[in-house]
């Protein structure tokens, strides 16, 4: 199977360098028409130019596909409006969008400003939002939409210094949960990837040998399969350096208490058995766990449901 996208319009946020621009390219070079979107900005979100996204549209155009260069501002909904607006009045529709563009305001807790907290929950989680609710409504009439947002393992597992990234990074994953639920019926299907590459937002925290395994390209195939016709939904996957995963959150079986026993002396001595990942599970909706924490109560008090 050869996974294409002929006739289909991609937006591609932060596409002006690193993933954003692998992501562009591949999907340019498999037949999207693809909006190479991109504020132009430093790795903190200040200044702004249009001339990165422009180089992109360029090298899609010299090897003979079709973009066009937007430089929305992600964390401004008037300016990504007129974006998807623009692309439909071109191309006829948004059928694909890969919500890549971040900055990063990285200090540890402590000495973190309250504007880089809110700036970078600005571009990262809210600018997510609006991407995807510009594209949403176009996506519902036309009953077809394959999302991609961009997590990171700094959201999913912590890392030092960026409770701003890692709070807006972990947020992508609750918008993904419910984006895939409420797309099902319209064929909307919405995916997470994962990355870890060498981008100028990396640069800085790894060795030359490490950063050489790192291609940015090394990831767009995994974005690919999450914009396909056939792609899953509700999915985070992982990649780097040419390694693919999927990652999901586990719950644990748990155990229910008698009344008697609903004191934080009784949890401490069940912790072992709480914490036992023998019978962990994802769980496929928020009332799944209402469910088994009630199924459990009622099988304990004898009650049938």
């Amino acid at each position: 199977m050869t996974i294409r996208f002929d006739g289909r319009v991609a937006i591609v946020t932060g596409a002006g360098n690193g993933l954003g621009r692998a992501h562009a390219l591949g999907l340019a070079s498999r037949g999207a028409k693809v909006v190479v979107n991109d504020f132009g900005g430093a790795r903190d979100g200040t200044g702004g130019s249009l001339t990165p996204a422009e180089t992109v549209v360029e090298e899609i155009r010299k090897a003979g596909g079709t973009a066009m260069a937007d430089g929305a501002d992600v964390s401004n909904y008037e300016q990504v409006k007129a974006m998807v607006a623009r692309a439909t009045s071109e191309w006829g529709s948004v059928d694909l969008l890969c919500a890549n563009a971040g900055i990063l305001r990285d200090k540890s807790f402590s000495k973190m400003e309250i504007a880089d907290f809110a700036k970078v929950i600005d571009v990262h989680l809210t600018g997510t939002f609006y991407c995807c609710k510009a594209v949403w409504d176009g996506m519902r009439e036309r009953n077809y939409g394959r999302i991609v947002i961009t997590t990171s393992s700094s959201g999913l597992y912590g890392n030092f210094g960026q409770a701003n990234y890692g709070a807006a990074k972990a947020g992508m994953v609750g918008l993904m949960n419910v984006l895939a639920e409420e797309g099902r019926k319209n064929n909307i299907r919405v995916n997470t990837i994962s990355p870890t590459a060498a981008t100028r937002m990396t640069e800085e925290l790894l060795p030359p040998q490490a950063l050489g395994l790192m291609r940015p390209e090394a990831i767009t195939p995994a974005v690919e399969f999450l914009l396909s016709e056939d792609a899953p939904t509700r999915t985070i996957m992982g990649a780097g350096a040419g390694s693919f995963a999927v990652i999901k959150v586990m719950e644990t079986e748990g155990i229910n208490l008698a009344q008697a026993d609903w004191t934080p002396d009784a949890v401490a001595a069940h912790f072992a058995e709480i914490s036992d990942m023998g019978k962990a599970k994802a769980l496929q909706g928020a009332f799944e766990q209402t469910q088994k924490y009630v199924g459990q109560a009622a099988a304990r008090a004898g009650i049938k449901l």
